[in-house]
């Protein structure tokens, strides 16, 4: 099988070995870079270009994630107070791309949560217990956890492209 991509890839290669620590946020920076992948070359109509019938889109699911890294590092995590669009009555509110959102300001926001994630994580260690006490998880649950969510979605993020445009990759 031929494989095609819409532009370079940068991806950062995780190390062949390394501590559990450093290995795992390795291997989610790397799945991080890959969505972010999955944008380039794209216009704003086919990034937000929407999957039937699930209604997906490759802009919405990179917006999406960016919840999910402030919601697994900052909320549970590190116990900050951060806001989240969903609400009982409009539960997916993450996954929706407003208007007035772009490729660029989408980008920037999961940028932005990813730093903050890191920023988290920096210094601590494997086993260290989550500040919520309602889910004592530990940074290796989560991170683990970042790693097998984000993963998901890059393989959603696959079939999406090559819906729009052919472009095939890992």
């Amino acid at each position: 099988m031929t494989t095609t991509t819409a532009s370079g890839d940068h991806r950062p290669e995780p190390p062949d070995a390394a501590p559990p620590l450093e290995m795992v946020s390795a291997f989610l920076d790397y799945l991080r870079a890959t969505m972010l992948w999955k944008l380039e070359g794209l216009s704003e109509e086919e990034a937000t270009r929407r999957a039937e019938p699930s209604g997906l889109s490759l802009l919405g699911m990179v917006k999406h994630l960016a919840y999910v890294e402030r919601s697994w590092f900052q909320r549970v995590f590190a116990g900050k107070e951060v806001d989240f669009p969903w609400t009982e009555a409009d539960p997916d509110a993450d996954w929706r791309v407003e208007p007035g959102e772009t490729i660029a300001s989408v980008v920037a926001f999961y940028e932005a949560e990813c730093a903050a994630a890191r920023g988290i994580v920096a210094g601590r260690g494997w086993d260290e217990l989550a500040a919520d006490p309602g889910r004592q998880k530990s940074l290796g649950w989560i991170l683990t956890h970042m790693v097998e969510e984000t993963a998901r979605h890059c393989g959603h993020a696959d079939l999406l492209r090559e819906a729009i445009d052919g472009a095939t990759g890992e």
